[in-house]
């Protein structure tokens, strides 16, 4: 449940209306089209206008589209990637860790309450990793109201959220708690980090 409904049975399009929004492990950008451009699809489940209205008014539609790109732009100042710099290039020719960092402010567009975050890491180095858990961290300070759950493999990302964790193994959970009490349980050491650490 979310919110009070159940929304297990329910297409993803009803839990964007509900205010969750994901990003997935592999990129879903729409490559041809601009950075800017994705950020402001992710916006057509809070816009009011649509083609009628372009046609018959103008005005408005105007208006609207104005107040969009200036939320896009200001959500692709957000990152530390330089998205803003880059708002005009085709989003497929982005490298992986902007690809990343697109599809959160692209998910951020929809205004959720909750953000779903599949492996955000993946394809990066060190230095890009450190990167983005330093956007997530100032965009949970900026944003006390808005949930982040985050599915990753990586250690080094999941310490930074410690508060929180839950381990899945084969699709059960063994263990949940903070981050240092769920290292330390040995089924996820068995798990996870491999036997040899447990008997460390």
């Amino acid at each position: 449940t979310f919110d009070g409904a159940e929304i297990t049975s329910r297409p993803s399009y009803e839990g964007v209306d509900r205010g969750i929004a994901r990003t997935f492990q592999s990129s879903r950008l729409f490559s041809d089209l601009s950075v800017l451009d994705n950020v402001i699809i992710g916006m057509h489940t809070r816009t009011k206008t649509g083609v009628l209205d372009a046609l018959f008014r103008p005005g408005a539609s105007r208006r609207e589209m104005a107040a969009c790109v200036e939320k896009a732009e200001t959500l692709l100042k957000l990152g530390s990637g330089g998205l803003f710099e880059q708002r005009y290039r085709s989003a497929g020719t982005l490298a992986q860790a902007d690809r990343r960092r697109l599809e959160i402010a692209r998910a951020l567009a929809s205004q959720p309450k909750l953000l779903l975050l599949d492996e955000p890491s993946v394809g990066m180095d060190d230095t890009e990793t450190d990167a983005l858990v330093a956007d997530i961290v100032r965009l949970r300070a900026q944003n006390p109201e808005l949930s982040v759950v985050l599915i990753e493999h990586d250690m080094r990302v999941v310490e930074a959220f410690p508060h929180h964790v839950a381990c899945i193994d084969y699709g059960s959970k063994i263990a949940e708690g903070d981050f240092a009490a769920v290292r330390a349980d040995s089924r996820v050491q068995e798990a996870y980090l491999g036997k040899a650490v447990a008997h460390a």
